[in-house]
C-alpha cells in the first residue's frame, strides 16, 4: 500500500480542472497499449465512473491490454502496471522514501516534508516509526483492555445474535488510535464521538469524493468537508499544546513534540496517523474476523498456535513476532480483501518496463488490487488460504508490493499489532460463524471497506 509517490495530488488537480499538460496530438501514451481518451477534457474519467471505481476500471483495463496498459486522466497519459514482474522492474530502480503518508498529505493539501530532500525524508520516516513503536510499547496494556472489553461484550450475546463487525471494530479502532496517538483526553467518550464525526466527514470525501470529482460539484459537501477538516485541525493543535512539555511521554504525539518539528508539522503528522490509522486498523480487523468466520480450520490453527506460544498467558508485545500463523492470516486478509487496491508514483526519470519506455514525469499507477489477485502470482487467487504464505515466493511478492517488511507503512504495522490482539483474544474465547445468506462486497477506494455492515454470530469455546 504503501511506499509510493504522489498520485493523489495530480489526480485531484486534474479533476478540478487545472490540467498540467496541453492535450497531446498523439492518441497513445508513448506507444504503450491502452485506451484512447473518450473525452477531450476528462480523458477516461467517465470510463472510470462507469466502472464504479478506479480498481474495477484497472481490472478491466489490464484484462483487455495486459500487464502494462495506458489511459488518460484529463489531458495527461497514465501508465498502469498490473503484475508482479512489471512492478518489480519499475520499483527496483525507482524506490524512494515517499510513502502512503505522501499520498494522504497531498489529498489534505499538506506538505509532504520540510524541503530537506531525501535525507530529511528518511529522518522524518524514522521519527514517525519511533513514535508508533513508542506508543505501542507504553500503551499495550490499554490496548489489551479495550479489546478484552469488546470481546467480553460479544461473549455476552446469545448464540444466534448477529454481531455487526463494521460498527464494533470501527468503534474499537477509533478508541485505540485516539487514545494511543493523542493521549488520555480521548478516554472521554464525548471526545471520541466528536473525533469520529469529523473523521467520517473527511475520509468519505478523500476516499470517494476526490476520486470521482463529485465533491467539487457540490458546494454543500465541500463546505461540510472543509468545516470538518478545520475542526479536526483545531482539536489536534489543542492536543499538541496541552501535551507539550509534560513529563509523561506515552502518546504518538509526544514523540513528535520532542523533535524539531514545527507545531504545524506535528499537527499534520498526527492528522495522517489518526485518519489512516483508524481506517486501516478497522478494516484489517473487519476483514480478518469475517474471513475467520468462514473457516473453522483456520480458527483452530490459530487457537493451537496460541496454546503453543502463550499457554494460558495473554498476548504480549514481545510475543507477537512468534505468532507466525497469525501473521500469515493477516497477510492473506490484506491480499484477499485487496486492503489497499491503488498506489502510484511519478516517474522521476525516463524508465523502461519490458519493451515499453516510460517518459520522465509520467504518472505510473500500481494496480495493487489487480496484482493481489493475479492467478500467475497466486494459486487460487480468490480463495482465503493463509498457508500460501509458508512459501518463500509468496512472502517475497507480498513484501515487494509494500505490505510487509521495512517498506510497510507505520499505520499498517500498527494495524497488524491491533489485529493480532483482537484475533488472539477472540479466538481464545469464542468461535466465529458466518451468517447464512450474507453477501459481503467491498468498496474499492483508498482502503477496501465492506459496502454494508458485515455480520457474524459467535459461540463460547467449551
Amino acid at each position: 500500500m504503501l511506499d509510493f509517490a504522489i498520485f493523489a495530488v495530480t489526480f485531484v488537480i486534474i479533476l478540478v480542472g487545472a490540467v498540467l499538460y496541453l492535450y497531446p496530438s498523439s492518441r497513445s501514451a508513448s506507444g504503450i497499449p491502452g485506451l484512447n481518451p473518450t473525452e477531450e477534457k476528462d480523458g477516461n474519467l467517465q470510463d472510470i465512473v462507469n466502472r464504479g471505481s478506479l480498481h474495477e476500471f484497472l481490472a478491466s483495463l489490464h484484462g483487455q491490454f495486459g500487464p502494462v496498459a495506458s489511459f488518460w486522466f484529463g489531458g495527461r497519459p497514465v501508465v498502469s502496471l498490473g503484475s508482479v514482474d512489471q512492478l518489480r522492474q519499475h520499483i527496483n530502480p525507482n524506490r524512494t522514501t515517499d510513502s502512503f503518508e505522501t499520498m494522504l498529505k497531498s489529498l489534505l493539501g499538506y506538505q509532504s516534508g520540510t524541503g530537506g530532500g531525501a535525507t530529511e525524508a528518511v529522518m522524518r520516516k524514522k521519527l514517525y516509526e519511533s513514535a508508533v513503536n513508542n506508543t505501542l510499547e507504553k500503551n499495550f496494556p490499554m490496548l489489551l483492555k479495550l479489546v478484552e472489553e469488546l470481546v467480553g461484550k460479544w461473549q455476552s450475546f446469545p448464540k444466534d445474535q448477529h454481531t455487526p463487525l463494521c460498527a464494533h471494530l470501527l468503534g474499537l479502532a477509533m478508541k485505540a488510535v485516539t487514545q494511543l496517538a493523542l493521549g488520555d483526553r480521548f478516554r472521554n467518550d464525548a471526545e471520541v464521538i466528536g473525533f469520529r464525526k469529523n473523521h467520517e466527514a473527511i475520509w468519505s470525501e478523500i476516499g470517494k469524493g476526490y476520486l470521482d470529482g463529485s465533491m467539487e460539484k457540490s458546494s454543500i459537501r465541500k463546505e461540510h468537508y472543509e468545516s470538518a477538516l478545520a475542526e479536526m485541525e483545531t482539536v489536534l493543535m489543542s492536543v499538541a499544546k496541552d501535551r507539550k512539555g509534560q513529563r509523561s511521554q506515552t502518546a504518538f504525539v509526544d514523540t513528535l513534540l520532542q523533535s524539531n518539528l514545527t507545531e504545524r508539522q506535528v499537527m499534520e503528522d498526527s492528522m495522517v496517523f489518526t485518519l489512516a490509522g483508524c481506517v486501516i486498523t478497522a478494516n484489517l480487523c473487519i476483514w480478518a474476523v469475517h474471513f475467520l468466520s468462514t473457516s473453522e480450520e483456520v480458527q483452530e490453527k490459530l487457537h493451537q498456535e496460541l496454546e503453543d506460544v502463550l499457554g494460558s498467558e495473554p498476548v504480549s508485545l514481545d510475543k507477537i513476532p512468534q505468532l507466525r500463523y497469525f501473521q500469515q492470516v493477516l497477510n492473506e486478509t490484506v491480499r484477499t480483501a485487496k486492503l489497499t487496491p491503488i498506489a502510484a508514483r511519478l516517474q522521476e526519470n525516463e524508465g523502461k518496463v519490458d519493451q515499453h519506455i516510460i517518459p520522465k514525469e509520467t504518472l505510473v499507477i500500481y494496480a495493487l488490487g489487480v496484482v493481489l489477485q493475479d492467478a500467475d502470482t497466486w494459486s487460487r487467487p480468490y480463495k482465503f488460504d493463509p498457508d500460501r504464505f509458508t512459501e518463500d515466493s509468496a512472502r517475497k511478492s507480498f513484501s515487494l508490493l509494500g505490505f510487509s517488511g521495512n517498506q510497510a507503512c507505520p499505520e499498517l504495522r500498527f494495524a497488524y499489532t491491533v489485529a493480532t490482539v483482537v484475533l488472539s483474544t477472540v479466538v481464545r474465547q469464542l468461535k466465529l460463524h458466518q451468517v447464512k445468506g450474507q453477501v459481503v462486497e467491498a468498496r474499492s477506494e483508498l482502503v477496501s471497506t465492506p459496502k454494508d455492515d458485515t455480520w457474524i454470530t459467535v459461540s463460547r469455546r467449551s
